[in-house]
């Protein structure tokens, strides 16, 4: 499994998750750029994320929802204040109330991703941040880090399923092949 740690800071109102992959930094990137293989990882296997827009640059707007076990769905967004391809990025994540608008009751998260290589692998620290201690300890007592801890474990798939792609299948331009040819008309 790669996750590596978590770490909770009541002074300053942060939660850190570390985790490590045998996976090059723009492929772990990629798994935050592509919404598809964001939804094969964000949230626990038995809360599934599913992203209905993905407008992945600074001050765009992604919106997903998760479904739990019962079918319930609880939705979310996120607004990206930073992104630096690939080695970090940086959003705002919140509830939303059922007209999409952000939630007044919930607390918003702000989040920051930093990609590294470190050895022969790269680390990922997701470094969330809350504006009170009573926020922090909400989202704890929800679960967040549990359900963290289970949403990076899903990763190690999604990057060997890339592994394996580039290992066997040759680029694309070795499929590319272009004939030009003029053509004349006969002569009558």
């Amino acid at each position: 499994m790669p996750f590596v740690s978590s770490h909770q800071d009541t002074e300053q109102l942060a939660l850190t998750l570390v985790a490590e992959f045998a996976a090059s930094v723009e492929q772990v990137w990629q798994i935050w750029e592509d919404p598809r293989q964001l939804e094969r990882w964000w949230g626990p296997p038995t809360w599934p994320a599913t992203f209905e827009s993905h407008n992945f640059v600074p001050g765009g707007r992604a919106t997903y929802y998760m479904t739990g076990p019962d079918g319930e769905k609880i939705t979310y967004y996120w607004l990206f204040t930073d992104i630096s391809v690939p080695s970090s990025l940086s959003f705002d994540d919140g509830f939303t109330d059922e007209s999409g608008n952000p939630s007044s009751e919930m607390p918003i998260i702000h989040t920051a991703v930093t990609l590294e290589r470190a050895d022969a692998l790269t680390r990922m620290t997701i470094r969330s941040r809350f504006d009170s201690i009573e926020q922090l300890e909400l989202l704890d007592s929800m679960g967040m880090v549990e359900g963290m801890t289970e949403a990076i474990g899903q990763i190690d798939a999604i990057l060997a399923d890339w592994s394996w792609c580039a290992e066997t299948r040759p680029p694309l331009r070795a499929f590319v092949h272009v004939r030009l040819s003029r053509s004349t008309p006969e002569p009558s």
